[in-house]
């Protein structure tokens, strides 16, 4: 199961890259007045994320249970972040487009990627747990 959870933050952690990059490119770092997500809670959240995989990984590798805690705890602000973002780009998503007005940054996002991300992000989330709680071990 820790492995799983390990291959499903990888599948998380590609899509986050898609999302950031995007961001990244089309401005959002660049204009933050012009994107409904503050800078603070976009890197907040990517480097809570890392510090979390690197845990994660230490744990696997040194097998100490109070890794896998310490991962899950990351994990908790991590999940909140990425839940703030979504509420604040799901109007963005559904708003029709002025051209007055400068497009923001994650108006372009592949709503399938922020799907995917989020969906594989819940299943981290569980796994990471489950393995914590001893569930599954051998």
């Amino acid at each position: 199961m820790a492995i799983a959870a390990l291959i499903l933050w990888l599948l998380t952690a590609v899509g986050g890259f898609v999302l950031l990059g995007t961001w990244i490119a089309r401005g959002g770092a660049r204009q933050p007045n012009s994107s409904h997500l503050p800078v603070p809670v976009v890197f907040g959240h990517f480097l809570l994320a890392v510090a979390g995989l690197i845990v994660w990984i230490a744990y696997l590798a040194l097998d100490d249970d109070a890794l896998a805690w310490v991962a899950f705890g990351l994990l908790i602000p991590v999940a909140l972040l990425g839940f703030a973002m979504l509420l604040r780009w799901l109007p963005v998503y559904r708003a029709r487009t002025d051209a007055e007005a400068p497009e923001p940054a994650e108006r372009r996002f592949p709503v399938a990627v922020v799907g995917g991300h989020g969906v594989f992000a819940v299943a981290t989330v569980v796994l990471v747990l489950l393995t914590a709680l001893g569930v599954g071990g051998s």
